[in-house]
């Protein structure tokens, strides 16, 4: 039976980048073929000589009339028993207005050239399918190349019984990640950014790394936090989980969260974890 990947999202949050990555990986690749269409569509697939088994489509407001019952025509193809699965890209307004304006790009639904309104308006209208989805990516602080890295990672079956480990550090002050699986929270442990000589250095630094990873309770926290891994990705591995996030927070993103990170990325380096600091640079 064909399987069905259908990348969605806000305008500017990396759907065109997703969609090449899924054709590099041999997916036949439609943009907004209208989703009344798509069961015929299907059906020409599984009656194909080509063998086109895997499709991927993208689906935004650029569908216009048809757009509005699109959740409804997703539901139903999965009443019928076909395997479509929803990838959800999203980013904050501040980084789509900030895309839009060094582009020079219009949003396609902006009002008198708003770009504030327009993306305010799509956010409304994907609402429905957003919460279809059954992964949602943020992408505000992704580059191409993350994004790519991400999308391989989920989708690539050249090793079927892989999984793609992710490590993130995270700032709570910056929001919590969409993306994770699992979220540890590490602002119990004492904090560099009240040491004067570590406050503008981050876990990237063998002063804060020291800092941190020499105290007491981190050790017992990681010993804990390692076997209890352990114990677990062995068996998301077996039920078939080709992708898991594990995000560790602190308070900004910079000392502790990146410094545990790494460490963490260390102990599972036999299972090539890619590791991603995403609030590093913030303030």
């Amino acid at each position: 039976m064909t399987s069905l990947v259908i990348i969605s999202g806000l305008s500017g949050s990396g759907k065109s980048t997703a969609m090449n990555v899924l054709e590099d990986l041999g997916y036949y690749c439609l943009d907004n073929l209208p989703l009344p269409l798509l069961p015929k569509f299907i059906e020409l697939c599984e009656s194909s000589q080509r063998d086109i088994n895997k499709v991927a489509l993208a689906v935004d407001v650029r569908e216009g009339l048809f757009f509005d019952h699109a959740p409804e025509e997703i539901m139903e193809l999965r009443e019928k028993g076909h395997p479509v699965e929803i990838i959800f890209l999203d980013s904050s307004d501040a980084v789509l207005h900030k895309r839009y304006k060094e582009t020079r790009r219009k949003h396609p639904l902006s009002v008198n050239g708003s770009i504030d309104e327009g993306i305010a308006k799509e956010r409304e209208m994907l609402s429905d399918l957003k919460n279809l989805a059954d992964f949602t990516i943020d992408t505000s602080d992704f580059n191409v190349h993350q994004l790519k890295e991400v999308i391989k990672g989920r989708f690539d079956r050249s090793d079927s019984n892989k999984l793609q480990i992710n490590i993130l550090s995270f700032g709570y002050k910056h929001g919590y990640p969409y993306d994770a699986d699992m979220i540890f929270d590490v602002r119990f442990l004492p904090n560099p950014f009240f040491i004067e000589e570590l406050k503008d250095l981050t876990g990237l630094d063998e002063k804060v790394k020291d800092f941190v990873l020499s105290k007491t309770d981190t050790k017992e926290y990681m010993k804990k936090l390692t076997d209890f891994l352990e114990f677990l990705i062995p068996r998301y591995e077996k039920e078939g989980k080709a992708y898991l996030t594990i995000a560790l927070g602190c308070t900004g993103g910079k000392h502790r969260s990146v410094a545990l990170a790494n460490e963490l990325s260390q102990h599972f380096k036999h299972l090539s974890p890619v590791t991603r600091h995403r609030d590093i640079t913030k303030n």
